[in-house]
């Protein structure tokens, strides 16, 4: 049966105001779906779409950061860069980040979503291949500056995907499920930079293979990436019927799917919404920790006392940690459908008590110096679940790609200020950069919860405002934005 099209006030809308779902089941049957279908569809969705998500974000921690093992495999001595310069490289990379946040927000909307973010991929596996040509602080500083142009798609790309595909309910999970590339990050890059450490050769260092070797790579996934990765449901590999059931379970989200057209009243939407700016704070000051571990996690090691072997090694548990809280992280999110309080008790975990440890302990205490480091990567995993936040609490396609675009831009902010607190005069415990850690974390926390009030808040008077409200057919692929649509209601 065809879709009937009625807006808010009883109208048609036009065909560029609603969703390209509903385009879809306008032109098709619709069939019944049964509770197997729907397990027998999710996890064809798992196997197929989940492993290309991890493998572009697997990649994208780990190429960003291969230059934190570089660095103590020699690249500092090699280019003949300073300390200073180290630190600034780190900030170029997620200056130009921030910068292309909007402009590739704005493409991804317009273009496809998977080719475009495959593209993206196969560029920067390109960049980090040159990184090992690069013999001074001019070339690492161009091809860090060109590496964060192209990086910038792949977070707000992975968290489109995941609204396209999973209910708000699944999404946690599924985000945590890509974003665990960090951890595998850490560790294939802790591996990749001991084994390198033995390779000896007059014609390549041990650090420029390595650049090579994942920047390779990385090209090969991004060319798989655009190759089996669908931009759609409606433009997937998947049977007519799974098609027609991929889109219908998503109705409940009250978000939609994909609309093609660039709508500047979603833009200013989001950016007058309260819940936009406390996700900013809390973003901006929970990524100053992660700034900080992300760049200089084997210098601080290295600060310990250890040899560059022994740092590599030294850095496996970091990459463990980090899978665990992600994924504990998300699968906890998903059981008890909050993301708020879990996102608190990350916080207190990695910033409070790991902070306080690193910063706090005796110099000599090289456990309790370890068991902190290891702590302040719980940080991270508060991450994905304020990408799930966007992907759940913003309905209207532009106002999803701008948020998601603000929520990059954020990440960029409190990236940028990290690595900047590491200062060489504060070698080799670097004690106020540890200090800031704790304190911005506990900010993190605090926004959290007054972000948790405020849609406690916010869902208790739509209840009262609008009770008894009419369900409107087919509003749930409208494109409205969820301030517009009084059938929503957030998921703190």
């Amino acid at each position: 049966m065809e879709a009937e099209k009625t807006d808010s006030e009883g109208q048609a809308p036009k065909a560029t105001d609603v969703d390209a779902a509903l385009e879809y089941l306008n032109h098709e049957n619709i069939t019944v779906m049964t509770e197997i279908d729907e397990k027998a569809l999710v996890r064809k969705l798992d196997w197929t779409i989940v492993p290309l998500m991890w493998a572009c974000y697997n990649l994208q921690y780990l190429d960003k950061t291969l230059i934190n093992y570089a660095n103590v495999m020699g690249l500092q001595e090699d280019t003949g860069i300073t300390g200073n310069q180290f630190s600034l490289l780190a900030t170029l990379f997620y200056v130009t980040y921030l910068a292309f946040e909007f402009p590739t927000g704005y493409l991804m909307q317009r273009l496809p979503t998977a080719k475009y973010l495959g593209a993206n991929v196969i560029l920067w596996g390109l960049i980090i291949t040159l990184n090992s040509a690069a013999k001074n602080w001019a070339a690492l500083a161009t091809l860090r500056t060109l590496l964060g142009c192209f990086e910038a798609a792949v977070a707000p790309a992975l968290i489109l995907v995941t609204s396209m595909w999973y209910k708000r309910s699944e999404q946690p999970a599924r985000v945590g499920f890509w974003y665990v590339g960090t951890g595998t990050g850490t560790i294939i890059g802790a591996l990749t930079s001991f084994g390198f450490q033995h390779y000896e050769s007059e014609i390549f260092t041990p650090w420029q293979i390595m650049f090579l070797l994942f920047g390779l790579i990385t090209i090969a996934v991004g060319i798989l990436t655009m190759i089996f990765l669908p931009d759609s449901p409606m433009k997937s590999r998947l049977t007519r019927e799974e098609k027609i059931w991929a889109i219908e379970r998503l109705r409940e989200n009250q978000t939609g799917i994909e609309n093609k057209h660039f709508k500047i009243n979603q833009v200013w939407d989001c950016f007058t919404d309260p819940q936009t700016w406390l996700i900013i704070l809390m973003t901006i000051t929970m990524n100053i920790p992660n700034g900080a571990v992300s760049s200089y996690q084997a210098t601080i090691i290295k600060g310990f006392g250890y040899t560059s072997k022994e740092t590599a090694l030294l850095s496996i548990p970091s990459g463990v940690v980090s899978c665990i809280s992600v994924i504990g992280g998300g699968i906890s999110s998903a059981k008890f459908n909050a993301r708020g309080p879990v996102i608190i008790i990350l916080l207190l975990i990695g910033g409070i008590l790991g902070g306080s440890l690193l910063a706090f302990s005796d110099a000599t205490n090289k456990p309790a110096l370890l068991a902190g480091n290891y702590l302040t990567n719980v940080i991270g995993a508060a991450l994905p679940l304020v990408y799930s936040y966007s992907a759940a609490n913003y309905a209207g396609h532009t106002k999803k790609v701008t948020m998601n675009a603000v929520v990059l831009v954020s990440f960029c902010a409190g990236n940028i200020i990290g690595p900047q607190t590491f200062r060489d005069s504060d070698k080799p415990q670097y004690l106020p950069a540890k200090i800031v850690i704790v304190a911005s974390t506990a900010v993190a926390a605090v926004t959290t919860g007054v972000l948790m009030a405020y849609y406690a808040w916010e869902n208790r008077r739509r209840d009262r405002l609008h009770l008894g409200l009419e369900h409107k057919k087919n509003s749930e692929f409208f494109d409205m934005t969820d301030r517009e649509n009084k059938e929503f209601r957030y998921r703190w």
